[in-house]
């Protein structure tokens, strides 16, 4: 660990300073949004789910709030990258050199798989509701008028929690290298943590069995994936802990 400890008054100024550079970085990306943010909805507008619906605009603004939450949504996962590393850059003097080593290179898998997340609901989850929605309509004899607006909420709402879900890997394997974790641990407490998922998938899916399995037995899945990253990070933190403990009793001054 680094042993200059800072003030109160220099943590608040690098703190200052670590969101000056996020902010500048996402003003970088709105200016570089504005012309992604176009070709990006013709493209939502014109898929297999979209073509089936006549996509209307209930108000004036509702195009440009449309255009800007993409800008919105884009800036802020184009930013991602750059947010995560200025909270490790902050936290970083807290740990260990290997420490540091190890937990930087957990930026891009947390990105790879925070797009993952969204291409499994944008793929395999969000279809299936609207054809399920779809077919509900006509059994009810219902005529949809679908808003632009709505639409792409309804979009955000089924795809976007899906790539924070799918971060579940990457914060059990950061806990567990720190120690605060164990794989037991996550042993002992998954028939809650199935129960939490169950209701997760009940929340965020239509009320038919088929489409709440289809989420629950992947976040089922990912769960069990973490257990085992957990796991092998747990094992590399034993590891970690038993030479500090060796180097620290060859030369108890020694702090890395």
């Amino acid at each position: 660990m680094n042993n200059n400890e800072l003030t109160i008054i220099e943590h608040i100024e690098e703190l200052r300073k670590r969101l000056y550079i996020v902010a500048v970085f996402f003003v970088i990306s709105v200016v570089g949004s504005f012309f992604l943010a176009e070709p990006l909805i013709h493209f939502l507008q014109f898929t297999d789910e979209a073509k089936q619906l006549q996509l209307h605009s209930f108000k004036v603004t509702d195009p440009v709030k449309v255009y800007f939450q993409v800008i919105f949504i884009l800036s802020t996962v184009m930013t991602s990258p750059v947010i995560l590393y200025q909270i490790w850059s902050f936290i970083s003097p807290g740990l260990y050199a290997k420490e540091r080593r190890v937990t930087l290179s957990y930026i891009p898998y947390s990105v790879l798989l925070f797009l993952g997340g969204v291409m499994f609901s944008y793929e395999l989850l969000f279809p299936y509701i609207i054809k399920f929605m779809m077919q509900m309509s006509m059994d009810l004899n219902v005529q949809q008028t679908i808003g632009i607006n709505e639409y792409f909420q309804f979009l955000m709402q089924s795809t976007l929690p899906f790539g924070v879900i799918f971060q579940l890997p990457i914060v059990v394997l950061f806990l567990t290298r720190l120690g605060i974790i164990t794989p037991m641990m996550l042993g002992k407490v998954r028939k809650y943590a199935y129960f939490i998922l169950l209701v997760i998938a009940a929340i965020i899916t239509p009320p038919d069995i088929m489409s709440h399995m289809l989420v629950t037995l992947p976040l089922c899945v990912l769960y069990e994936i973490s257990i085992l990253i957990s796991r092998v990070g747990y094992r590399k933190y034993l590891r970690a802990e038993q030479q500090r403990q060796i180097e620290l009793a060859n030369n108890p001054s020694a702090d890395e």
